[in-house]
């Protein structure tokens, strides 16, 4: 199996998450991940899936399911190397005054930041890569790890060229193109 992170790009309306995972579940994907916020045009929504697949075929037929839905935009896979991909997390440690001071040190080492402390735990948020985080988890294991929440990953192409701003274009065209329709059959 492989792992794969799609960036979907979809006007910002009730339903259209559950219409896109719906999708994958009717397909027996299961999603590793999923990330959805606003972009910087309040209309649209961006949607970061991770998945994995058996086979290309199989992503490369949800993907082009995806593209049919009503209010998707636009889906673009976005390849590790073409990408900056980020996971926040959030960690509560056990640590007394014993082991506080090596709690703090792991903390550093991963450039986490300490967001809570009191007198038996400290709470710690890091963001990175998931292997990262997932090896500063494995180090604060041996203390106890009393609570933990986990983002999905986040994921954004590198370079100057942007999703949304080819999205937003396209959602004005849309939007431009079925006022004329409805202008027409009025008329």
């Amino acid at each position: 199996m492989s792992q794969h992170t799609l960036s979907v790009l979809a006007e910002n309306t009730p339903g259209i998450l559950a219409r896109i995972a719906a999708l994958f579940s009717r397909r027996g994907f299961n999603i590793d991940s999923l990330a959805v916020g606003t972009t910087e045009h309040p209309d649209l929504s961006r949607v970061t899936i991770v998945v994995r697949v058996d086979d290309e075929l199989s992503l490369e037929q949800v993907t082009k399911q995806l593209n049919k839905l009503v209010n998707v935009l636009k889906v673009v896979e976005l390849e590790a190397a073409d990408a900056v991909q980020r996971e926040l997390v959030l960690v509560k440690v056990r640590a007394d005054n014993t082991t506080r001071s090596q709690v703090l040190q792991i903390a550093e080492l991963f450039r986490a930041r300490t967001v809570d402390v009191a007198p038996e735990a400290v709470t710690l948020e890091a963001t990175g890569a998931g292997d990262k985080l997932d090896a500063m988890l494995r180090m604060l294991a041996q203390f106890g790890i009393k609570e933990l929440v986990q983002s999905g990953a986040i994921a954004i192409g590198r370079g100057s060229r942007s999703l949304t701003e080819r999205g937003a274009r396209e959602t004005r065209t849309l939007r431009i193109t079925s006022a004329a329709a409805r202008s027409a059959q009025s008329a």
